[in-house]
């Protein structure tokens, strides 16, 4: 064994590593356990893994294919029904909105048809709508109301939340604001003091493509279009994609003649992708809407007037919402 001068033993030691220390190793252990426990318990609450288009989210599974309706007594029946109490998981506190509906002008609808007409053409990114997923899901599961109805009336309402102006002010007509157009003038209770408080119900996605700062906010995506699923409920809309789906989304938009026509289109969209996949960017098939307004939009418009125009497929577009 070679002997070493102190100095040179002391260089030595210096060079030789430290045993670890238990008490390190125990704190580190320790430390990864309490991570794993903590990430653990954000997936199963869902903290982690919900919402937003960083998720990479997918449409909600389409429940069943609905029926393509047909006319008869019993379709007529369940859309010309009245004074039946609203339905739905979570009754408006006060009033619902057959009190508050009014009706367009004529000047107005004709101005909304052209905005309506636009907004629809208008492609739509797949990464744009994947923030809207959970939205859908968390609305059907807390209301029972349809998803595919909802995300219909979206389409019919705001092209999916692209449509200019939707995140701030009000539309052209200055009554009605936000992704699903709630109006907030017909006061002094409007449409949206009645279910803005909805969000309230189900849980927020932890990301999504507009979430405001406070809350409720007629521009926030996941308040706007939980307060659209809670009327559409309260207006009888269920799961089924049926009379009462259609009478939900007449009431939506106004008792007019323009809202049979909103009607048509948005249950006939909607029974079309139960049937076919949801597609975004797909048109309303012509022949769905003919079979829609034969079974429930023919029987109201008759209702509505003795003498009801032609009602051709060149006629169909949307008119402007007014709740």
């Amino acid at each position: 064994m070679t002997d070493l001068l102190p100095s040179e033993s002391a260089a030595v030691e210096a060079h030789v590593p430290m045993p670890t220390s238990e008490r390190t190793a125990w704190v580190l252990a320790c430390s990864i356990g309490a991570l794993g426990l903590a990430v653990l318990v954000a997936v199963l609450t869902g903290l982690i893994g919900q919402g937003g288009a960083a998720a990479h989210s997918s449409p909600p599974v389409v429940l069943a294919a609905a029926a393509t309706p047909t006319p008869g007594p019993a379709a007529a029946a369940s859309v010309l029904a009245e004074g039946a109490p609203p339905r739905g998981s979570r009754p408006l506190a006060v009033g619902y909105s057959h009190a508050i509906v009014d009706s367009p002008s004529s000047a107005e609808q004709s101005v909304d048809a052209r905005r309506f007409v636009d907004q629809t053409q208008t492609h739509i990114s797949y990464r744009w709508m994947e923030g809207f997923y959970p939205i859908y899901a968390v609305a059907q599961s807390t209301f029972g109301v349809n998803w595919l109805l909802i995300a219909s009336i979206h389409r019919q309402e705001s092209a999916f939340s692209t449509a200019p102006g939707i995140y701030h002010g009000v539309n052209f007509a200055g009554c009605c604001g936000g992704p699903m157009q709630f109006n907030v003038t017909n006061g002094p209770l409007t449409t949206w003091d009645l279910v803005s408080d909805s969000y309230i119900y189900g849980r927020r996605p932890a990301a999504y493509n507009h979430m405001t700062a406070t809350h409720p906010s007629i521009y926030d995506d996941f308040d706007s279009i939980m307060a659209a699923a809670h009327l559409l409920s309260a207006n009888g809309a269920e799961l089924a994609l049926d009379g009462s789906a259609w009478d939900a989304a007449y009431d939506y938009y106004g008792h007019d003649a323009t809202g049979v026509i909103y009607a048509d289109q948005v249950l006939a969209r909607a029974i079309g992708w139960s049937q076919h996949g949801f597609c975004i960017n797909c048109g309303v098939e012509p022949a769905l809407v003919e079979a829609v307004h034969a079974a429930y939009g023919a029987p109201v418009l008759a209702a509505l007037s003795p003498a009801p125009v032609a009602h051709s497929a060149t006629h169909r577009r949307s008119a402007r919402p007014r709740r």
